[in-house]
């Protein structure tokens, strides 16, 4: 396969994989996080639970 062929799948396999996260704030996200143990949340993840998650602020 060339590189640019490579490349280009590379890419495609990367957007489909983002597309299918949650967004940020959606009862999905918060669920998710709720799943995860703390300590595995980064400083932003758990800002955004709290914005998004306790105080609902969108």
């Amino acid at each position: 396969m060339s590189g640019g062929i490579k490349s280009l799948l590379l890419t495609f396999l990367m957007t489909s994989m983002l597309t299918a996260c949650a967004q940020v704030g959606s009862e999905r996200w918060c669920r998710n996080l709720q799943e995860t143990p703390k300590t595995e949340w980064s400083i932003q993840e758990a800002s955004d639970y709290s914005r998004h998650c306790l105080f609902k602020f969108r």
